[in-house]
Order: structure tokens, then sequence, then C-alpha cells
């Protein structure tokens, strides 16, 4: 399966590549479509961004709004996830003293843009630690709503983290932050075409997902996703053709006939949207693919292979199977000259993958998709045996977690 599947990406025949989830990979199919969006802008520009654009880029909040579970009112369509989320972090009216709660496992990209937002505002960052090994849902849920007070305004959340690829079991946490009118901001980057999204029924305000990692559309594809009630709230970062001066109340319409929710953070100047316009065809690949089947092979192979290397090492995973993102896993490695290993895994074994330090453990991030191989498994087992000079020690076993 994986050869076959191979042979669809664009990908480097030379290169093991080992990390998907750091950009993700486009399909050929999917990159034809780009292409064909692209070639359609470039032959009648007037045409496509001047009269049509409006039109054309509903279709793909139809499409994508069906597969994440909410109303295509609720999406917008931006460049990248920490776009999203900036957009979000400076539109919220903070205040001297106001409290913004997160975790110790965030993307460093949006814990500089919090910073720049306390900055601004005064506002105070709470940081909560995680347990490791997380291996319960009462342990995240316990120390994040412990950490709320009547001074948080914010909760700021991966659903899938970066650098530990832990999946956080987030939806008691969400529950909690509605119940004491916290804003739930969350950083989905990682998220859609990774697992099944139904974000209506999640009930964030905000939640932001790229579609260029794992849902494998074009570079430049991500969405915004704000829950009716608090769409009012936001505002763009470039004021341009779509926005108004009209009332943002429910039902109000923007310059170009959506909400202002839409039209303000769209239509924002001259852009190539052909990276938004062909999500609806990686949705069709997946759908033409049995990518349900597919991603069920690469959880599989990833989590072996996290299994293998932790008998090498003898060091405990960063969580059970549960909550550890499916097709991607941290990997404790010994501690080592991280960038020297990234830079020798490339340079003998022709492997990609990021390899670095997160608070006081070393770690390998390994990402599987359905163009990895298990001989390409078995590769970087054998790189990092001969590299880390390991040999096979006691299977780690978790403690127990209440």
């Amino acid at each position: 399966m994986s050869e076959n599947l191979a042979r669809q990406f664009l990908l480097r025949e030379d290169v093991v590549f080992l990390n998907h989830g750091s950009f993700g990979a486009c399909p050929r199919p999917v990159f034809a479509a780009y292409q064909n969006w692209q070639l359609k802008l470039e032959s009648q520009p007037v045409e496509f961004l001047g009269r049509d654009l409006t039109e054309t880029m509903r279709v793909p909040r139809i499409a994508l709004s069906a597969e994440l579970g909410t109303t295509p009112e609720n999406l917008v369509g931006l460049t990248n996830a920490t776009l999203a989320l900036n957009i979000v972090a400076q539109s919220l009216d903070l205040q001297p003293g106001d409290q913004i709660l997160t975790t110790d496992h965030e993307y460093s990209a949006l814990e500089k843009t919090w910073a720049y937002v306390a900055r601004r505002t005064g506002a105070e960052i709470v940081v909560v630690n995680v347990p490791l090994p997380l291996t319960s849902e009462s342990q995240f849920t316990n120390v994040v709503v412990g950490g709320m007070t009547e001074r948080t305004k914010v909760l700021f959340l991966s659903h899938i983290t970066s650098p530990t690829a832990l999946l956080f079991p987030i939806e008691a946490a969400i529950a909690e932050a509605r119940k004491r009118g916290i804003w739930s901001v969350i950083d989905g980057a990682h998220t859609p075409g990774h697992i099944p999204l139904s974000l209506d029924a999640l009930g964030a305000d905000f939640y932001a997902g790229n579609c260029h990692k794992w849902m494998m559309a074009p570079k430049g594809s991500a969405f915004l996703h704000a829950r009716p009630e608090v769409q009012g709230l936001i505002n763009p970062l470039v004021i341009s053709h779509g926005w108004t001066s009209h009332s943002k109340e429910a039902g109000a319409k923007g310059a170009f006939g959506n909400s202002p929710f839409i039209d303000e953070l769209e239509m924002q100047g001259t852009r190539d949207p052909s990276p938004w316009l062909s999500v609806p065809a990686a949705l069709d690949y997946r759908r033409t693919n049995d990518w349900t089947g597919v991603q069920a092979h690469c959880q599989a192979l990833a989590q072996d292979t996290a299994q293998r290397l932790a008998e090498l090492t003898g060091l405990t995973p960063l969580s059970s199977a549960a909550f550890s993102a499916p097709q991607m896993v941290a990997m404790p490695i010994p501690p080592c000259d991280v960038d020297q290993l990234k830079l020798d895994l490339m340079e003998h074994y022709n492997i990609e993958i990021p390899v670095f330090a997160w608070q006081d453990r070393h770690i390998c991030r390994l990402s599987v998709q359905g163009y990895n191989s298990k001989p390409q498994m078995d590769l970087l087992i054998k790189a990092l045996t001969e590299l880390l000079h390991l040999e096979a020690r006691a299977t780690p076993q978790f403690a127990s977690q209440g």
C-alpha cells in the first residue's frame, strides 16, 4: 500500500521523509488541482479576483464544514493556523490583570503571540504543567481546570501538541471554561485530517486548523472557526475591501454579502487563493483512497516504531497510545547533541526527521503518512541504534495514574 501511495506524492525518492507533521505533503492529484486554479487565476485575473471570488471561496467552506461538523457560516479560509490564532489573540478585549491560561506544551510561535498580547494589554500568562506520562483524561483536566481563577479570561490549548505530539482530551476543559465565561481558543494546527472533528459539538469559542498538514491540501490553506455568538468579537489584522463599518450583530451582512466575520478576514487585498480552493480536491483524494484505512495502518506503524525504540532506550514514552497523536509520536531518546544527530540522520541515512530538546527531554518526533513504509521504520531504528549506541533494555512500564 505505501509503495503505491508513495508514487502519488511529489517527495524526493532519495529522502526518507518522516516529518509530515511540520508542513505536510501534497498528493499529485491535489497539486494538479492547485495548479489548475492558479492557471485559471492567471488567465483572467480581473474576473477571478474581481467578480467571481466571493462565490468561488464559498465552495471550500461548504465542503470543509461538512467534514468538520459545522456550518459554512462558522468558517473562514486563511493561509495558516498561526495567522488565524493571531487574529483571535489580538481581537480579544484583555485588560491589565486578566489571565491567559495555557500549558507547557504549546507551539513556540503561539507562545510568542500571547507574550506579545500580554505585553500590549497588561494581561498575565499562566502556564500549567501537564504531568507526564499522560495516561488519563483526568490528569489533563484536573491540572487545567485547577489553573482557572476568577481572573482567567482566555483558555488557550493545543488539540494535538507540536513538540510532544500528544492528543489532549480538551472537551471537559472547554466545557468548564464555557461555564465560567472564559473564552476558549484552540490551536488545531495538526488536527484536521488527523483525527475526526466535530467543531460544533466540541464547543470551543475559537478553533484554528491547517489543511496543508494531515489533510494534504497545498501550503497556505487553513481555517478559523468561531461560534456565531463570538464572531462579532473578531477584528481583522488588515483593513481592506472586506471591512465594513456596519454592525456586527447576528444577521448583519458584510461588504460582500457574507457575514462581517467572513468578509473582513477573507477579502484582504490581492493574494493567491488557490491553496484554499484546492481543499475540496484534498477531501476527494482522501475519500478515493480509503484514507480511514490508510490512517489505521499508519497509526499501527507509528506506535510499533515508538515501542521498538523505547525497548532500546529504556525510556518511558510521553503518553499511553490513547493520548498520542495517531500518526505522530514524540519518542524520547537519550541525552545527545540534537542538532548533530539530526544532521547525521540526514547526511548518513537520508532521513528527514525533527530531533530537538524540549524541557529536560530529548525527542525524535516521528510522523507516519501513507507514503511511509515498514522498511523506512526499520532504517530509522537502525540509524538511531547506531548513532546513539543503543542496546535492548527492559520495556518501560507506565506508573499508575489517578
